[in-house]
């Protein structure tokens, strides 16, 4: 407790950056095509060597789903701009309400930068020792969590910053994520529903074998991610199926009221299944008319969750014979996930497992 409470008493000595993943500039094809690129072209997302990766992305992916994805942001884009960069700014003000320290926003891609935001509490804050990362990403991804944890340590080293960087770990499932989420569903459970659908967002079959630091658990079996193993603390997939389970507790949901599936598929190589689509079409075939579906792998909702899911999706789902489709909202500035996340920073000393160091 002594550890705690002198952490709290430097306070003014701290900073938080919250980190999600971007946003394009403008609804504009070129500046969706240069978020796509930078987006893209990150060997943790697309983990391909160089030169095939740069063909790919610059000579077809963003040449030609730029328009595309052009039309799919001027769909859901708001007066004050990208969904995703609004909702963070209110989540970081709604944060600086409740701390007495420094509140930053970043993007892994486009802006504002990681750069803009050290280069902010730098300038402005003379005193400052020590910045808390929190990256907006409750699992364990190499595509999410670890490029933006990585970037950040990066532009970290190379600025040599004089204050230190701690990162906050996955939080898919501490107790204050969970009861924050549970707590944004409940209200909508209250409807008539035949079941409520966790849609991730999917990751290749090779991003989740590629991150099994034992070498020989992940898919090796069809109950591998409840089996305990150390390759469990880099496992997106054993991650979301926990987030699943406790939230499902939570809630009181018994299995067959739930199910989980994974969205967002790029490209033919095999992701982890089911997949969203397929089973929008094919569930009122199975007797389910009346769905819910939520999307915990965002905690702000943007094009994957306003477009993809709540547009896309509820158009297949009530072609293929649906009668009710409601999209349950991203946790955003919900109070509960902005006192969880006040009170991770409140007790974030040398202490706190919660957080790590980064070199």
């Amino acid at each position: 407790m002594s550890v705690c409470l002198s952490y709290l008493c430097n306070m003014a000595s701290i900073a938080v950056i919250l980190m999600n993943l971007g946003s394009p500039d403008s609804t504009k094809v070129k500046d969706v095509r240069k978020y796509l690129h930078e987006f893209l072209m990150d060997k943790r997302v697309i983990d391909y060597p160089y030169v095939f990766r740069k063909l790919l992305v610059d000579g077809i992916i963003a040449r030609f789903r730029a328009p595309k994805s052009a039309r799919a942001y001027r769909s859901i884009w708001w007066p004050e701009g990208s969904p995703l960069i609004v909702l963070t700014k209110k989540l970081q003000s709604a944060l600086r309400e409740k701390l007495d320290c420094p509140v930053e926003v970043s993007m892994r891609y486009g802006n504002p930068s990681m750069l803009s935001a050290y280069e902010r509490l730098y300038r402005e804050h003379k005193d400052l020792r020590e910045v808390l990362l929190i990256p907006l990403y409750p699992h364990y991804a190499m595509s999410s969590y670890e490029t933006a944890v990585e970037y950040a340590r990066e532009v970290h080293r190379k600025k040599k910053y004089p204050f230190s960087l701690r990162v906050l770990k996955p939080y898919y499932h501490d107790p204050a994520y969970i009861g924050a989420l549970a707590d944004s569903i409940r209200p909508y459970l209250e409807e008539d529903y035949d079941q409520l659908l966790f849609s991730y967002h999917g990751v290749p079959v090779r991003h989740i074998k590629k991150g099994d630091i034992t070498g020989h658990h992940c898919l090796q079996s069809e109950d591998c991610c409840w089996v305990h193993s150390d390759a469990h603390r880099f496992c997106y997939r054993h991650q979301v199926y926990a987030t699943t389970r406790h939230v499902a507790q939570a809630l009181g949901l018994t299995p067959d009221q739930y199910s989980v599936t994974f969205q967002s598929r790029l490209g033919r190589d095999p992701w982890i299944e089911p997949y969203t689509a397929t089973e929008l079409a094919a569930l009122p075939q199975k007797g389910v008319r009346r769905l819910l579906v939520v999307c915990p792998a965002f905690v702000s909702d943007c094009l994957e969750t306003l477009e993809e899911i709540a547009m896309e999706g509820k158009h297949t789902f009530m072609e293929a014979g649906g009668e009710s489709y409601t999209v349950i909202p991203c946790m955003n500035v919900h109070p509960e996930w902005v006192k969880a996340l006040a009170g991770w920073v409140r007790v974030a000393g040398p202490e706190d497992t919660r957080w790590r160091v980064l070199p």
